[in-house]
Formats: structure tokens, C-alpha cells, sequence
């Protein structure tokens, strides 16, 4: 293979199949709609990247005559004129599921599946593994603060961290020595139609745990997967829940800090006292909880643990802490689902529970924002003031009567408005802010380092 070719090469899971081919010498070129900040440490790494669909573009070496690979995400609309040319000249085309897929076949990998936790959970089982004896390579869905990357290597060790992407049944083209699911509130029924089939979705994921390897299920949801699997090792935990196999118990939350004792009641019956959160919020309790879990299966000693999870910084976008002062909190976080999003401001009111709490989000896809209405009003009502931006289509036409007006009526919160995002930081200048999130998974991330600036340059911090 002299070379391959990544269309959609700015998405996150790309990016870290573009480091992994780089990193092993390989030629790497692509497209990718528009130019960002991931796209230009991609090129300063040593890929070829343009933002015009052409083919006149695509390097010369990429085209016929060459052993060229394409990969492309399934964002990218079926009439894309460069997927069509590869399509039609009998290049060999795999969606970027595939091809992780087949890069980690042999690998022995930790496949973290769930509607909303995966990302902070398979970052930390990569932290806790990376600061260890036992060491990993991982594919990530978000830039790892520790690591300024989404992708680790190791020499020694072929343990594989993965984030295992339901969208699309990615997640189906991974055969998991270890599995973890941390959600299945139904989602992208875009594509899976009910919600029975998006829960079948993830009993496929676990019948293709290989034998003799483990499952590590949340338990509240292990009861509404069915698990037939005789030939593996299956353990739940829970933040709370003591019957669980793994879970935390005496959770001290204080002065912008949480520590608690994690317990292993099965397999061996111990307690790790006085764990801290790097990233202090409740919800990561719990991701902390699935990661430590996984952590220990795989022989990391419970002082490493400790030790990683007091230095773990977090995944961007993912309760991203910009700013954190006692004149004003800035949070950004990647939360779309209305569970992630009942999550986040819950965690950061119990963290600052005396102060004003102002939400921006920015909604993803039209059909998302249908099927949850009434479940996203709900939730944002639970914010102080709420600051409604237009919908992210991502790779979706309008749907007639669905809008953020739609959604701000249904709203029961009486401090809200909608704002365009050419007005968002006019609008942030003159309100009286306190503790802020900016919340969405389309592109209101372009906008985290021009708000800081402006709270920096505002509050004199």
C-alpha cells in the first residue's frame, strides 16, 4: 500500500487513523469540508489536506497507478464528486469503521461503547493504562489533554483502547477482547428507527466480545440488554449501587473538588480509598468507576490508579474547564443527548450549587431535536438562563417545523432567548455572567477560544 486517502479527514475518529498511518511512515492525504484547528496539526504532522471537493485536488501520487487505500466517513453524502472518482476507478473504499476495524483485529482491545460517557471513559482506561506498568495503544474520540492527541502508541503492549461508535452500527466491525458499555438511552433513530432496534444494536456489540474475553456493563442498563453469552466474563458496576461488582461509595464533594472510595466487591472484595477526580464532576464518579474497573481486569495496581486518575486532565470538549475562577466559570462541553446534557448541568450546579448557571447550546440535527422535543425543553429548563443557537444540520436537510424556536417554546425556563451565532459574543459582552457552559456537538466549538478571550479581556482575569 504506497498511500491512503481520507475523505472527511477533519473528523475525529479520522484524525486518529491519519496519526496512526502517519506514525508508521505512510503517505496520507485528504478532504475535509472546513479548514480547523485539528486539521492544521494534521498538516504541521505531515498530511496532505485541501478543503474543495475536486478532484483536480487529490494528489497526483494518490491517483491511478499507485496502491492507494480510501477511507471515508459516512457524513460524507453519496454524490461526493472525489468518493464517486475513487468509487468509479476501482480503488479498494472502506468507511473508517472498517478500517479500524482491521487495524485492531489482532489487538487485544477495550472497546468502550455507549450513548454518552464513551469518551471520557475510554480516555481515562488509555490514562490509567498509559501511567502504568501495562501500557496501551488507543484510538480516541476526543484530544486527550494529558497527550494534546487522540491517539496513543505503544511498544510494549497490545492492549487497544477504543471508543466504539454506535452511529451508523460502526461498532459492529470491532471484535472486542474486553467490552464496556456505559449507556444505551436510544439515539440516531435516524438510523435505527425504534429504540428496540438501537438496543439491539449494542446485544450485537456484545455477542462479538471474543470468547473467553470480558463484558463491563453499567448496571441500572444491564437489565435491558439481553446477554446470552455463557462463554465470557461479565461484571456491572454503578456509582452508588453497593451490590454492583464495582462502584464508589463515601463521595465527598467540596471546595471544587471529589474524592471517593472505589470498591471492588467482585472479583476480590477491596476497597481503593480517597481516589480524586482530576476532572472534579459527578458524573465522571462514574465514568471513573467503568475505568477503573477495566483498569484493575487488565493489572493496573490500585496506588497507579490513584495516582493516574488525580492526574488525569480530561478530553476537550468533554467538562473542558476554560476558565475557572471565583469571578467566573467557563466550561465547554460536548453534551448533545438530553441524558448528557441532564448530566452536565446537574454535575456543574451540585459543583457550584449557589451560583447563576447560563447554558449556550447549539442543537444537533434536525431529526435528533425531533425525536427529543419534549426531553431536551425539559432539561434545558433546569439551566438559570438559557441561550438557544439555530440547529447544527451536520449531514441533514431541514425538517419543516423543527427549529430552535420550536424548541425554546417548549422551554418552561422564563430567562431564555435565541441568539444567532454571528451575535453570540455581542450578546455575552453585556450579560452579567457567573458560571457559563457552552454546550453542542456541531460547530459551536469554533466559538470556546474567541469566548474566553472575551471573559479574559472583560473580567481582567
Amino acid at each position: 500500500m504506497d498511500g491512503i486517502y481520507f475523505i472527511g479527514a477533519g473528523g475525529i475518529g479520522m484524525s486518529a487513523l491519519i496519526r496512526y498511518f502517519l506514525a508508521k511512515g505512510f503517505k496520507v492525504a485528504g478532504y475535509d469540508r472546513t479548514p480547523s484547528a485539528l486539521t492544521d496539526k494534521l498538516i504541521a504532522e505531515g498530511a496532505d489536506i485541501h478543503y474543495v471537493d475536486d478532484v483536480a485536488l487529490i494528489p497526483e501520487g494518490m491517483k491511478r497507478g499507485t496502491e492507494i487505500l480510501v477511507v471515508y466517513t459516512p457524513a460524507v453524502p453519496e454524490d461526493h464528486s472525489e468518493l464517486q472518482y475513487f468509487r468509479q476507478n476501482g480503488y479498494k473504499v472502506l468507511k473508517r469503521s472498517q478500517l479500524l476495524g482491521l487495524i485492531t483485529e489482532n489487538a487485544r482491545g477495550i472497546c468502550v461503547a455507549g450513548t454518552h460517557g464513551k469518551t471520557t471513559t475510554s480516555s481515562m482506561i488509555a490514562h490509567l493504562l498509559k501511567q502504568s506498568k501495562i501500557d496501551c495503544n488507543a484510538f480516541l474520540g476526543g484530544i486527550l489533554k494529558n497527550y494534546d492527541s487522540n491517539l496513543m502508541l505503544s511498544d510494549s503492549s497490545d492492549l487497544t483502547v477504543i471508543e466504539a461508535d454506535e452511529y451508523d452500527r460502526s461498532f459492529h466491525y470491532l471484535k472486542p477482547f474486553m467490552a464496556v458499555i456505559t449507556s444505551a438511552d436510544p439515539d440516531h433513530l435516524d438510523i435505527y428507527g425504534t429504540p428496540e432496534a438501537y438496543r439491539q444494536a449494542f446485544e450485537k456489540f456484545i455477542s462479538l466480545i471474543k470468547p473467553g474475553g470480558t463484558l463491563i456493563i453499567k448496571k441500572e442498563i444491564a437489565a435491558l440488554l439481553r446477554c446470552e453469552r455463557t462463554d465470557i466474563q461479565t461484571f456491572n458496576y454503578s456509582m452508588t449501587d453497593e451490590t454492583a461488582d464495582f462502584h464508589a461509595k463515601n463521595i465527598r464533594v467540596g471546595n471544587g473538588e471529589i474524592f471517593f472510595d472505589f470498591v471492588i466487591k467482585n472479583p476480590v472484595g477491596i476497597t481503593v480509598p480517597d481516589v480524586q477526580l482530576g476532572v472534579p464532576v459527578r458524573i465522571n464518579i462514574e465514568n471513573g468507576v467503568a475505568a477503573m474497573a477495566a483498569a484493575y481486569l487488565n493489572g493496573v495496581t490500585p496506588d497507579e490508579m490513584k495516582q493516574a486518575m488525580k492526574t488525569f486532565r480530561g478530553a476537550e470538549r468533554r467538562f473542558d474547564f476554560q476558565i475557572k475562577t471565583d469571578r467566573i466559570v467557563y466550561i465547554d462541553d460536548y453534551a448533545h443527548h438530553p441524558q448528557e446534557l441532564a448530566n452536565s448541568i446537574r454535575s456543574v450546579k451540585e459543583l457550584y450549587p449557589n451560583r447563576k448557571l447560563t447554558g449556550i447550546f447549539q442543537p444537533h440535527l434536525y431529526t435528533r431535536t425531533r425525536d427529543f422535543a419534549d426531553e431536551f425543553a425539559k432539561t434545558l429548563s433546569q439551566l438559570d438562563r438559557l441561550i438557544l443557537l439555530d440547529i447544527y444540520p451536520a449531514r441533514e436537510e431541514p425538517i419543516e417545523g423543527v427549529t430552535s424556536e420550536m424548541l425554546l417554546e417548549k422551554a418552561t425556563i422564563k430567562d431564555k432567548t435565541l441568539c444567532s451565532k454571528e451575535e453570540l459574543i455581542a450578546l455575552l459582552e453585556k450579560e452579567d455572567l457567573d458560571v457559563l457552559m457552552t454546550l453542542g456537538a456541531g460547530d459551536i466549538d469554533r466559538f470556546v477560544s474567541p469566548i474566553r478571550n472575551m471573559l479574559i479581556d472583560k473580567y481582567k482575569l
